[in-house]
């Protein structure tokens, strides 16, 4: 979308909140000098801002910082859930109500510098529809979780069959035919990561430093991390599904030349007592093999079953939304 001479684009910048009270304030003060620089001795800004939050059913003061911020002012609107229903969710509700030529997404803890989106819009303005942060470093992360991350990517690049970008988070830029697209998605389990990729378009990296988190603590555990990344394998692949297929079909194999050498061993020498253990860990396997199939098949039931009925993806409790027209001259 390479931009017209004297056109102004419009960004609405998403940020999902959760019990974010102690950082709020940090961010704010960013946001507003990234809108602040902008302007450039008196120059109109070629950028129209709109600051949109998403609070997820925060138990603090997150909401009501977030209305004395926006009192009085015509860039800042917000939308409060009525309970915790998860960051997946409440980025789908900014999606939903975003109306502007782009929209960027980041999280309120200041790991991924707002003073970035500028980089950003630039290469938006280039022509592509996926501007995506890829981190280059981890600031504030254990070795753990970033091995662990990192074995992720791998994993699920290999059982799918659409690029993935990996190192990379929520922080990115969409065009507005990006986010259409994924108000298209109405899936129950969301996995913004993995719809991000689906949906295709023309994508670009840019490397950055992602800082520790400014202030409070993470709202993610590992307890946490395993299911978004158990909703990551299962959202955009069967591949689990087709890996007990074969697992059955090569123990089945194995049974059937067991069972033949069993036969044929008891014709020759006829039947004897030993055996019980060997017995015993065949049926152990079997009975592994099978407990495991059912999980993964389980899994999966358990998603169509949230999703056949058919719930929203969330409710909204309260809602302020700046009406303002785009000035495309």
């Amino acid at each position: 979308m390479p931009q017209e001479e004297g056109r102004k684009d419009s960004v609405t910048i998403l940020v999902p909140c959760y019990n974010e009270e102690e950082v709020l304030p940090a961010l704010f003060a960013r946001l507003d000098l990234l809108i602040a620089s902008e302007l450039d001795e008196g120059r109109e800004s070629s950028v129209s801002y709109t600051l949109l939050f998403v609070d997820d059913g925060s138990k603090d003061g997150t909401q009501e910082l977030i209305r004395e911020f926006a009192q009085g002012r015509e860039d800042v609107s917000y939308v409060f859930l009525s309970r915790n229903f998860g960051k997946e969710k409440a980025m789908f509700a900014g999606i939903e109500a975003t109306h502007t030529d782009g929209l960027v997404i980041i999280d309120a803890d200041l790991q991924d510098p707002p003073e970035l989106i500028p980089e950003m819009i630039a290469l938006w303005r280039q022509g592509y529809d996926d501007v995506y942060a890829r981190r280059r470093s981890r600031k504030g992360e254990s070795w753990l979780k970033k091995t662990t991350s990192r074995m992720y990517y791998s994993l699920l690049q290999k059982i799918t069959s659409v690029p993935i970008q990996r190192d990379t988070g929520d922080f990115r830029l969409l065009d507005r035919k990006c986010v259409e697209a994924l108000r298209e998605l109405r899936e129950s389990e969301r996995n913004s990561k993995a719809l991000f990729s689906w949906i295709g378009f023309r994508k670009i990296e840019f490397l950055y430093d992602r800082d520790a988190r400014a202030a409070g603590k993470t709202k993610w555990n590992y307890c946490k991390l395993m299911q978004l990344a158990l909703d990551g394998v299962t959202s955009f692949t069967v591949a689990p599904l087709r890996a007990v297929t074969y697992c059955g079909a090569v123990v089945s194999v194995g049974a059937i030349v067991y069972a033949l050498y069993i036969f044929l061993r008891t014709l020759i020498f006829g039947a004897d007592i030993p055996g019980y253990a060997s017995l015993l860990v065949v049926m152990l396997v079997l009975g592994g093999i099978e407990l495991l199939g059912l999980g993964v098949i389980g899994e999966y039931l358990g998603r169509i079953f949230v999703q056949v009925k058919g719930r929203p993806n969330y409710l909204v409790q309260e809602e302020h939304h700046v009406m303002r027209t785009k000035d495309h001259r």
